[in-house]
């Protein structure tokens, strides 16, 4: 059984006072998934920065 499976089959057997606590988590796991993207996407920027803000750059992308 895949883990998506036994987690919805779990869920269907939790009482509807924790399925709030649930949806916190879930929502709190996709906050931290979005935050590390962000934080990967800002540390590639300045790695990349230096070929970005070069005249060849600038030439290959004029026509975009």
């Amino acid at each position: 059984m895949k883990v998506k499976e036994e987690i919805l089959k779990e869920i269907e057997k939790m009482p509807e006072e924790y399925l709030q606590e649930v949806l916190d988590f879930v929502r709190f796991l996709e906050m931290k998934m979005m935050k590390e993207r962000i934080e990967t996407a800002i540390m590639s920027e300045s790695s990349l920065e230096k070929d970005w803000l070069r005249p060849e750059e600038d030439e290959a992308w004029k026509d975009l």
